[in-house]
Order: C-alpha cells, then structure tokens, then sequence
C-alpha cells in the first residue's frame, strides 16, 4: 500500500510549505515529517494509543505519528463526561495517551500512561526518509473512533488504513482537491470530519490546513481572504455564517473567492443554503458519510450543487436503497423512501470487542445498514430525509421524512430553529411533531399557522400535529441536533 502522507515520507517538492497552522503555530511539510518521525519512532510497538484530542498542533502530530508507526490511535473527546471516558478506556485498553503539554486531564484517564507530545525535537533540517518507513498493510487498524452511543454505550469503530486512503483519494477526485488547497475549519478533532477530512485529507494531497481553534466568521473571513480555497463545517456554523453575512461585506466577498465550500455532518436546512448563495454567487456542497463508512457519496466540484442533496455515491462506493423487508429499490423506479445501505473500500473492519454488533450492522453480501433513510432523484442524486430509528415518521399510512418538514418549517419567517419526531397516536399511528425555536421568543408564530404553512408547501398529511417552543435545540458536539433529548409537552395544531 502507497502510504498514507506521500510528502512525509521521502523528500518531496513541498517540504517547504506549510502543512499545519493552528493560531500563530505553524509546521511546515518537513518539520511536521521530522516532529511526527520522531515521536514515531518512540510509539513502534507500543500497541493501541489515546489522544487527547485538543484542537492543537500537538493532537494532529500525534495521530500521524502513530499512524506513521502503525499504532492504532484512539482519539479522545476532552468535553467527554468520566462514565464515557472510563468506557473507552477499559473497552480500547490504550498502552499510552498522547497529549498536549500541560493539559489537564480527568480523573477517569489516570491509570493511563501519560506521554507528552514534544514539539521541542522539531528540526527544520531533518530528512523526512530517515523516519520509520510507514506500514504498508491496507487492513492493518489507523484509528478506532468511538459513535456517539445514541443506543447504548459507545462502541469503537475499527477504521483500517485502507479505509482512510480510499476516502481521501475519492473526495480529491470528487471535489479536485490538489496540493494547492488550502483548508480552513474549526471543527474537532475527534471525529470524522475534523480529524480525517479535515487534517488528514490535506497532509495527504500535500497541501495545508488552518484551523481556527474557535468557530468564528471573522476567522473564516480573515482566512478564506488570505489565500484559503476551501471551507469545512457544520450546518451551525453556515447557519450563523448566513445570519452574519447581511452585516459582514468582506465575509460575503471572501466566501464568494473560495473555491470550494463543503457543510457535513448534518443536513444544511435549504434556507441557510439559499442565504448563503443569493448573499456570495456560491452554493455550498454537502456529502455524506458516517464513523463507520467514512464517506459515501457528495456533491461533486464539477456537478450542480442541489440544497438539500448529499450528490452522488463516489468512486469505490456501492450504494442501494431497500425497503423494510431489505429487498433493494430500484435505482430507476419511482420515488419512494428507502434505507441507505453502502459497501466499498471506505468501510470499517468491526466493532473493537463487539463481534455480535459488528454481525447485526452487515446485511448479506457485505452491505453495511446504515439505518439512514433516503430517496434517490433521478438523475442518481441522494437526499436523506432522517434516520431509521428517529426521523421515519410512519402517519396515516405515510412515510414521511422529518428532514423535509423540517427544512419546510426554516422557511416560515418567525422560525429560527426546527426539529420533527414523531410519537405515537391512536388514529394515525403516529403524529408529526415540531420542536421550534422562533425567530422571536416573545411573539412565537402560532401553531396553525406553522401547521398551514407546512401544508401549502409540502402537502396536508405532513403537517405537524403538534408544534412546542423552545429556547434552543439541544445539539451535540457537531452540532447535530439530539432528538432523544426533546421532551414532551406543546400547544396543538
């Protein structure tokens, strides 16, 4: 197998450049080959490693060290509650924890062998090719991220170095990313997004990331203006992104030189999507993935951005969508709700230490249950339309997708934030509810007109029932909004 960081591993044309930039931090391609070389070699055998996951220069040497020697990194979420931490630790049973100096850490990680991460051994001179030379086994273990746990505690995600490698390369091809991009973000560096798109995709084209340690439109404005082509995040961020752009001219005209704008992680509503576009000439891309897939499918840089698709699957990736009884759709059929199962080289090998939930997530033939629920437009376009378990909304003899309501209910002037569950309901089986946070708390619209409103863009059987206020949705780190949370209690509709 190629490895992983091409201009980490032999000396290369862009050893110079800047690789990684956090604040006023910076590393070039040759120092970061020299930093990460060395702490490689100090991690050779050393069997699984923690990372302490802060948005830091250190976090992100810390996983390509490790990944340069073969070791498997578990990154470690610092907001994570002692419960959850002490899970992960006993379920992943790391032999060190990589982390930045000085940082304190919680009382559930103390039995962990602690080991700093030096940036002092940083040498601007040293030849890169002198370094452990990386593994060269595609299904030897990179990293075991941790889900979410929304069903139970949090189970570890196995992600083989091919996984990685088929990713990275299929969104370069996707979206043409080159050497001579540069990312910016500030997203964590515990998932997905931020920790394998977001730094590892650029170390491995060759080209550079920015992070912005905190999210804030005046540093995606300042570095999207000074030569960055690219911009990562999540719907939270785009959505306080369009409600600044009215008030901020040079974040209208820098977003409008990006070259590529990419929201993930969550549906971006079609309101922030045309905010952003009628405001800068540029609409944002969105794709698709998960922890144990990796990416599925995007909007490609050559394609038509569409609000409220996910683009197509990408090289590599097999995708169907089947019905409740698993037999799959057909691709050229009528539209109708299905769950997205995916195979490919982009998925994960197992659940660490889990070989019963690793057998239920696999349907015959290697297909993956993503237990996301989907329609396909015809020209091959995914548009997911909620999970499984929480956003199929089954009323009337309907299925109905809360994303669309959803997305229906942004639209309405007096709503801020929206979020559809259903629950159930002797008539109809269940009945759509809406959770709002109004554009203005002292003079919430009524929830008859939130129903109508529904009803005239969508159609009567999608209206909600029931329609409750509040001041703020409940979201999780990426900003998703955790629908298990929501309680009960609203006026009727």
């Amino acid at each position: 197998m190629d490895p992983l960081f091409p201009t980490l591993s032999a000396p290369h044309a862009r050893a110079a450049d800047e690789a990684l930039r956090f604040g006023d931090r910076t590393l070039s391609h040759a120092e970061l080959a020299a930093v990460s070389g060395a702490l490689a070699s100090r991690l050779r055998g050393a069997g699984r490693v923690a990372v302490w996951a802060t948005p830091s220069l250190e976090t992100a040497v810390a996983v390509v060290a490790a990944l340069r020697a073969g070791v498997p990194a578990v990154p470690l979420n610092p907001k994570s509650g002692g419960s959850e931490l002490a899970h992960i630790v006993a379920d992943s049973a790391p032999s060190l924890l990589l982390a930045e100096p000085g940082v304190v850490l919680p009382q559930a990680l103390a039995d962990v062998t602690r080991l700093d991460v030096d940036m002092d051994v940083r040498d601007s001179g040293a030849r890169p090719e002198t370094a452990v030379p990386e593994p060269d086994d595609p299904e030897a273990p990179a990293l075991i991220v941790y889900t979410s746990g929304t069903t139970g505690p949090p189970k570890g995600a196995v992600l083989p170095r091919r996984a990685i490698a088929a990713t990275l390369d299929a969104l370069a091809d996707a979206w043409q990313w080159t050497g001579d991009d540069v990312l910016v973000h500030a997203l964590p560096l515990f998932h997905v997004h931020g920790l394998i798109l977001g730094t590892l995709g650029p170390l491995r084209h060759g080209g550079s990331v920015r992070h912005l340690g905190r999210f804030g439109t005046e540093g995606v404005a300042r570095e999207l203006g000074a030569g960055a082509t690219m911009l990562f995040g999540v719907p939270t961020m785009y959505h306080r992104i369009a409600e600044a752009l009215p008030d901020e001219p040079e974040l209208a005209k820098a977003l409008a030189g990006a070259r590529l704008l990419v929201s993930g992680s969550a549906a971006l509503p079609v309101h922030d999507h045309e905010r952003i576009a009628a405001a800068t000439g540029r609409r944002v891309i969105e794709r698709y993935g998960m922890t144990e897939t990796l990416m599925n499918t995007s909007v490609r840089a050559d394609g038509k951005p569409r609000a409220g698709a996910v683009g197509v699957p990408l090289p590599g990736v097999d995708l169907r969508l089947v019905d409740e009884a698993g037999e799959p759709l057909p691709a050229d059929g009528p539209e109708a709700v299905g769950e997205i199962q995916v195979r490919g080289p982009n998925l994960f090998t197992e659940y660490l230490n889990r070989p019963d939930a690793t057998a239920a997530a696999f349907a015959p033939g290697g297909w993956f249950r993503t237990g996301d629920m989907a329609v396909r437009d015809p020209d091959g376009y995914v548009r997911i339309v909620g999970r499984k378990a929480t956003d199929l909304i089954k009323s009337g003899g309907y299925k109905i997708g809360a994303g669309e309501i959803e997305n229906a209910l942004l639209a309405h002037p007096g709503v801020r934030e929206a979020a559809v569950t259903g629950e159930p309901d002797p008539d109809l089986g269940e009945r759509i509810v809406a959770w709002v946070v109004p554009a203005d708390a002292g003079a919430p619209p009524p929830a008859e007109e939130l129903a109508a409103h529904v009803a005239s863009s969508l159609a009567p059987h999608k209206r909600p029932r029931v329609v409750h206020y509040l001041q703020a949705l409940p979201r999780n780190d990426m900003g998703k909004i955790m629908k298990r949370a929501l309680g009960n209690g609203g006026g009727k509709a």
